[in-house]
Parts: C-alpha cells; structure tokens; sequence
C-alpha cells in the first residue's frame, strides 16, 4: 500500500495566493461588471526588456541547426551566465566569487524551497514573523516544523517577530537556532537593514555556529545608501550563508523562469559525528540528481540583462515599479494610514484601520473598491491586521487604484 507523506496533511488546503484567486474569482461571477484591479500577487505587468527578447529569438534560431543545437547543459548553469553573474552583481561590489559557487537555476522560489534536500529534518528553523510562506511550508512538507498552533505558527519553528514596535528590524532570536531566514529588501513588509543592522546577523551566526538562508530577490530595487546589495559586503558571511537571487522581478523574468543561488565553498555544516561538511559540493550534487538546469534560451537571455543596453533598460522597468511605490506610499500616508516599505522594496505594508482584521480588510477592499490586495496574516501570526500592496501594476491602474482608495470611507 502506498503511504502519503504526513507532513503535507497538516498543511492548509491551499497556498495563500490560491485563497486569493478563489476569492476574487468568486467575487468576478457575481460582479462581471467590476473592473478589479489586482495589487496582490506580486506578478510584473511590464513586457520583457527587448535585449531579453533580442537573445531569446537568437538563441532559439540556434537551436534550429545542427551545429549550434544544444541538449542537455550544465546543471549548474553555463559559463557564459555565472561569469556575468560574478562580474556584475558580485565583482562590482568587491566580492570574489569561484564560479562553481554560482548555480543558475528556474528561481528563488524553487531553490528556498529545495535547500532543505540537503539540510537534517532535525535542525531548528528561524523565520522572521511575517514571512514569505514558502519558508515555513517547505520545512514543514521537510519534518522540521513540529505542529500547527490555533494562531497558524508552528511548534519547533522560532518566530521573530518584526512589527510597527520594532520598526521592522528583527531582533536576534533568544532561542538559539540552527538556521534562519532572512529576506531582505523584505517580503511583505518592504524593509530593509542597514549595513551594520545585517552585520549583527552574520556575527551572531558565526558565534553560534548558524546556518543563515538570505533571500536578496529584491536587492535591485534598494534606493537607500548603506543598505547591502549581498550579504557577502559583510565581513565573514561567506562562512556563514548561502544567498539567493532571481530575475523575477528584476527583470520580468516571472514567466521565463530564471535565478541563481551561491554556495561558498567555505560554508560548512555538521554531520551528526560532530565533522563539518562542505554545503557547496552537497548542492552540487542535489543539483545533478534532481534538476537539469535551467534552459540554454533562457539563460541566455539572462546574460543579455548585463550588456550596458539590458542595465540600462532593467533600470527604467525599476523605476517605474518604484514610482508605483511611490504614488502609494504617499497617497495612502495622506489619507492618514500606517503605511511602511516601499523605499527599497516594490511592496506596500499598510496597518488595517479601525481594528480590522486582515481578512476583513482584504475583502471590504475587494468588494467595495475591487482592488485585490494580500491578507498579512497568510504572512505569520505578526501579520495579523495588515494588508500587503504591490508595486508591479500598471501606472494606470495604481493611479486609478489610488483614486478609489483616497475617496474610500472606511
């Protein structure tokens, strides 16, 4: 008789965002008329940038010929792109890197969820509180997370909490973990540390022999001095963390499916006699079994982003995101709301009004301005009474948005 792995029973019946999309398709079948606007699910609405497009067609025209056809490559990634990589995002800012550190892959979402393939169900997780969910499910569907509480937290996860009191900075765990992640510019909140704030992070790591799991999906769209780009700018790191990056939402690669990870050679672990372990070639050969590596077409069209003519272009698809960010930050500021990010991260954290919960914000703003927005509970326990916005919509539909918010009784 087949047996179902257990773990996956305990979990919710369905991911945050396809609680939304039930949602919000319920309320389209009764109001077809509604023109709604979704600030939810942080998708880009921006076209590919045309260097991206340029290198896309080339590189399927190659795959038409014999002699330039390519079949099965590097599950690592080719070495066209992880030079890029290094040059650009990680030379740039005086890191050195080997280039078998850097593993492209289909994205961030996959690889913070498959990074426990190599991690014993029997460490103890950290997470910031909210969070990105990905994080807390995948170390659950992994036996790490012990059992679901009546607030939605579970029993061996150590939550830390980063809330209005706090100012969003998370303060160190007084629990001692094994392995933590950090997400940072931050999703939901849309915060960020400062250099010397992510320093105590990779010290206290280092003291206590922890493992840090740093989600940089958003460093490009960091606007203030001080603020690391990698957690690698800070002295020691690369003993203590593995980052991951995509181009997602940088470069409008969420239908393309492109990101990469980096493995110090450095970094190590303990086996249960007492020995450390390298992480790198453990990911290595996770890869190999398990992942074919991400498509030559897409790669290349990856590397294209770091020609002057792609920074260039990636640039102006920021900075449009960011004047989205912008225009609601502010607006939603002057009709006397809580709102926090948005300075370094394409996201809106708003505090619900008048003691609403999550939920009943999230759906008085679906039904009576049809804007689709994302509960902060679906974050975490902290969440709870906040409301996630994006960024990535239309300039006209944000502006439209902000009209209907900004005439809103609530």
């Amino acid at each position: 008789m087949a047996l179902v792995n257990g773990q996956f029973l305990k979990l919710s019946e369905s991911y945050l965002f396809s609680e939304i999309a039930k949602k919000v398709n319920s309320f389209k079948v009764i109001h077809p008329e509604a023109k709604v606007i979704r600030l939810g699910i942080g998708d880009v609405t921006l076209p590919l940038p045309a260097v991206a497009i340029d290198a896309l067609h080339k590189a399927t025209d190659e795959m038409a010929t014999a002699e330039t056809f390519r079949g099965y490559g590097p599950e690592q990634g080719y070495r066209f792109l992880i030079d890029a990589i290094i040059k650009h995002d990680y030379e740039a800012r005086g890191i050195s890197l080997d280039p078998d550190e850097v593993f492209v892959s289909d994205g961030a979402k996959s690889d913070t969820g498959n990074i426990g393939d190599i991690l014993s169900k029997d460490n103890r997780i950290a997470v910031t509180d909210p969070v990105y969910p990905v994080y807390v499910d995948t170390n659950v569907m992994g036996c790490r997370a012990g059992e679901r509480r009546e607030n939605g937290s579970w029993s061996n996860i150590v939550y830390i909490p980063c809330n209005a009191e706090n100012g969003f900075v998370p303060e160190l765990p007084t629990i001692r973990p094994d392995v933590i992640y950090l997400c940072l510019p931050n999703n939901p909140t849309g915060t960020a540390l400062k250099k010397q704030e992510l320093k105590k992070w990779v010290d206290y790591a280092i003291d206590n022999d922890i493992l840090i799991l740093f989600d940089a999906a958003y460093e490009a769209y960091i606007r203030e001095n001080n603020v690391p780009h990698s957690i690698y700018e800070i002295k020691g790191a690369k003993r203590v963390a593995i980052e991951f990056k995509s181009f997602s939402k940088t470069a409008g690669f969420t239908g393309l499916r492109c990101g990469y990870t980096v493995v110090p050679k450095e970094l190590k672990a303990f086996n249960f006699a007492g020995e450390k372990v390298g992480l790198n070639r453990l990911w290595n050969r996770r890869q190999c079994t398990k992942f074919n590596g991400a498509p030559y077409i897409v790669q290349r069209a990856a590397e294209a982003l770091y020609s002057p003519e792609g920074r260039v272009q990636i640039k102006s698809m920021i900075n449009y995101y960011m004047n989205n960010a912008t225009l609601l930050r502010e607006n939603l500021k002057s009709i006397g709301l809580s709102v926090f990010g948005g300075v370094n991260a394409p996201y809106i954290w708003i505090k619900a009004p008048n003691g609403l919960t999550s939920w009943k914000f999230f759906d008085r703003l679906l039904y009576e301005r049809h804007i689709v927005g994302t509960p902060g509970v679906g974050f975490g326990p902290e969440g709870e009474g906040y409301l996630r916005l994006t960024a990535f919509g239309k300039l006209e539909d944000t502006k439209e948005a902000i009209e209907r918010l900004t005439t809103w009784i609530i």
